[in-house]
């Protein structure tokens, strides 16, 4: 049991690991994005890094581990929609960066030698995984004796059975995290300040600015009096052109959205049913097998803290007593109802020991019963929990005298729960789990609190097959008569139907707006031409969806009437600076002070003080870097020209600046800025090894 409980319960850990190593290390969830197209590449291929090919086969495999552990530790018995793209984008990353950094390390000759693996295992400074897997709770140190014995048990395995295997995975993640400290710690390394640097950011930081400014609001010029040309535009978009560079192609839908939610018919009759089940479940002697039944989530019976249940049971629950029954109530779309089956004090945490008998190796559960009662006979008259635990335990804990530590509600599965949260401190007890026959003992008990054992039973309010077709048979015919983009137009204005519109869609992207489960519309849109009308209708949980593609987007650079639209406001702003400036220019003219210009335009003066450059903000306003880089270069007592900012046109005058005491300790100031940049320049680094990769995505022609 030893082993299966730390694979268990390890696995999670492994994963997100092999994950954070690989991802986190590199900043590499925004650096990783698709290149190629979605006619690229084979059957057998889900994408390409830097030449190298991602087997379909070898990322299911890799996706499915990932979405098994997700559920473990989100309590899930199935994923939606949202949590599977979240897992299947993971996945990728996580293989992406591996790639890449496995053959950055290899080039740069980084390697992780097996005696160097050992001592990450068995050395005198153990890897903080090795640790916090077989680590005593107690101490925080590393339990050796639990560490060797886990290591011989796993000599002993088959190497293809799914628990070497799953011990080869943890292996990988350190051999993985070692390589990444390792390049981590070349790329800081090469991190170097100057004292003229360390100087500069430190009056940045500390030498402050007095200033007045007179300023003139995009706001004030209405968006009609400032229509841009198409020369307007171009300008704008050769100044800015970097922003417009996209990473991978995209495509862009509009859509119809035929709802099937349920009726005033179908909420009458879940009602109905509602009632029934209600009655049927106030009358049940077998509460746990009615919820297995009768409920969509199954939550397990089990004692809860309050704040644990919805807010409508929850509220009642711990008020009431035993065999109060609650609702039914509508919560989120589904019917609920609780039956209070006990309500107590209850300890806080439970600090337990326990010896497992394991019936497989003792041939049966009732010879394992018989060992177990002779076990805590033994107990009773005086022989050593934990010599027992030494002897006859067979899991992990046998090395510790059976000590499991301290715990709380939620930690143990609920018999095991049931057992030292409701005895008291010293008790002795015999039960069965699904892992064999334990003795327990209960060693301390602490805290006391509220709790309440609730059965749940909830029914979601779902559509009808009537109310389903009705909505299909809409789509049906909307998709009838919108044969091409022009009648899917006219079709839905005709129909006064509510056209939306989805820009920028990722290959694989796992949403769209009001869309919960779009991959399917997603993939048509990347087979599909610009001006294609589906051909077919979407189904989409309680909705029926009609979609046409209005844009593909290439990766590379976007054409100015791509971001035409993305760019407007902008333009207009930069139409009316033009008129602002001249504005400020005939105020300027003649002017002996900034009082003169502010007259001029019919504005008032505002003063500003202690403004940092490194803190490019106007008080009240916004960040306008512009101006306050503007103010960092001036002289004081002199009208700067018009400014052209973010949110306005401004003219400043420096009333003066007030210089910081001497850097003293030029080193310290050089540490600060090294441990900053540092942070930064991982991502630089891999954002060049990802530029330089030539990834292709192909994922959108199997998921």
């Amino acid at each position: 049991m030893g082993i299966m409980n730390f694979l268990r319960n390890r696995a999670g850990a492994i994963i997100v690991v092999a994950i954070g190593v690989a991802i986190c290390a590199f900043l590499v969830s925004d650096a990783v994005r698709m290149g190629g197209s979605f006619m690229g590449g084979n059957r057998n291929k889900v994408g390409e890094v830097a030449g190298e090919s991602i087997d379909i086969q070898e990322y299911q495999a890799k996706v499915d581990q990932n979405s098994n552990n997700f559920k473990q530790q989100m309590g899930q018995g199935s994923l939606n929609a949202q949590m599977t793209a979240y897992v299947q984008e993971n996945t990728w990353n996580q293989t992406v960066a591996e790639i890449i950094l496995s053959k950055e390390t290899e080039r740069l000759g980084l390697t992780v030698s097996k005696n160097e693996l050992n001592d990450m295992l068995t050395g005198k400074n153990p890897d903080p995984q090795v640790v916090q897997n077989f680590g005593d709770p107690q101490t925080g140190q590393i339990n050796r004796s639990q560490l060797n014995a886990f290591l011989s048990n796993m000599e002993t395995q088959d190497p293809s059975s799914p628990i070497r295997q799953q011990w080869g995975n943890f292996l990988v993640s350190l051999r993985e995290s070692r390589l990444s400290r390792k390049y981590s710690n070349l790329v800081k390394n090469s991190v170097y300040v100057t004292s003229l640097e360390a100087q500069d950011d430190y009056q940045n930081r500390n030498r402050l600015a007095k200033f007045d400014y007179v300023s003139l609001d995009y706001a004030s010029i209405p968006d009609k009096d400032a229509q841009p040309t198409e020369q307007d535009y171009k300008d704008y978009y050769n100044a800015n052109k970097e922003k417009f560079k996209n990473r991978e192609e995209t495509r862009s839908i509009d859509y119809v959205i035929f709802n099937a939610e349920p009726s005033k018919e179908d909420t009458l009759e879940a009602k109905a049913r509602i009632e029934k089940l209600a009655a049927d479940f106030k009358a049940t002697k077998n509460d746990s097998l009615f919820v297995s039944i009768n409920s969509d989530t199954k939550t397990p019976i089990s004692y809860v803290h309050k704040g644990q249940l919805d807010p409508a049971i929850d509220s009642v629950a711990f008020k009431s007593e035993a065999g109060t029954f609650i609702g039914p109530v509508f919560i989120n779309g589904s019917y609920k109802m609780a039956k209070v089956l006990d309500v107590r004090m209850s300890p806080d945490s439970v600090k337990a020991s326990h010896i497992l008998i394991n019936p497989a190796t003792e041939g049966g559960m009732d010879k394992a019963r018989a060992k177990a009662d002779s076990i805590a006979n033994l107990i009773r008259k005086g022989a050593s929990f934990a010599e027992m635990a030494k002897k006859f335990g067979t899991d992990a804990s046998k090395d510790k005298g059976g000590d499991l530590g301290t715990f709380g509600r939620g930690a143990m599965i609920p018999v095991f729960e049931d057992a030292v949260f409701n005895g008291k401190t010293g008790d002795l007890k015999v039960i069965t789990t699904q892992y064999g026959v334990h003795v327990i003992h209960i060693d301390a008990q602490k805290g006391a609190s509220k709790v309440a054992k609730v059965a749940v039973v909830d029914k979601a309010l779902v559509s009808s097959n009537k109310t389903q077709q009705a909505a299909y048979a809409k789509a049906s015919t909307f998709l009838s008569q919108a044969a091409n983009a022009k009648a899917f137009d006219e079709t839905a204005q005709k129909q006064k139907l509510n056209k939306l519109s989805a820009e920028n869609i990722t290959s694989s992207q796992g949403y769209v707006q009001g869309l919960d489960s779009p991959r399917e519309l997603i993939r048509w849109a990347y087979k599909a031409d610009v001006g294609d009308v589906s051909e077919q209708v979407f189904e989409m949980d309680n909705k029926y969806v009609v979609a046409k593609l209005t844009g593909i987007n290439e990766k590379g650079y976007l054409s100015v009437d791509q971001v035409k639209k993305q760019i407007e406001p902008a333009v207009i702003n930069a139409v009316k600076a033009r008129k602002l400036i001249e504005k400020l220019n005939n105020a300027l003219a003649g002017a002996a002070s900034i009082n003169q210009v502010a007259q001029k335009v019919g504005k008032t003066v505002q003063p500003v003080e202690n403004v940092v450059f490194a803190n490019p903000v106007l008080p009240g306003v916004a960040q306008e870097n512009k101006v306050i880089g503007t103010v960092f270069g001036m002289q004081p007592g002199k009208l700067s020209k018009p400014i052209e900012g973010d949110h306005g046109v401004y003219v400043v005058v420096v009333k003066g600046f007030t210089n910081p005491a001497p850097l003293t300790n030029i080193v310290k100031q050089k540490d600060q800025m090294i441990q900053s940049i540092s942070q930064r320049v991982q991502g630089a680094a891999f954002t060049a090894l990802r530029d330089k990769a030539d990834i292709k995505d192909y994922r959108v022609k199997f998921f």
